[in-house]
């Protein structure tokens, strides 16, 4: 199955998790256009970040966004 995904560094989307008390803070991921990350492409601290915004969703962070990286 192909979902379309890019290597990170040239991926047009990205996953948005904004704060939910800070404006300004927040994380985002390189994905294809449906949201998907490719996790066995991350770093290691790339992906522990990436783990770490999911879990909080709700308490910390907003559902993600898929955003193209154009309009970031």
């Amino acid at each position: 199955m192909t979902t379309g995904y890019q290597h990170p560094h040239h991926a047009r989307f990205e996953l948005r998790f904004q704060s939910l008390f800070d404006a300004g803070r927040g994380y985002a991921f390189p994905c294809d256009a449906a949201g998907h990350v490719d996790m066995d492409a991350m770093g290691e601290r790339t992906r522990n970040s990436y783990l770490y915004a999911r879990t909080v969703i709700g308490r910390e962070f907003c559902m993600p966004k898929v955003q193209s990286r154009l309009d970031s």
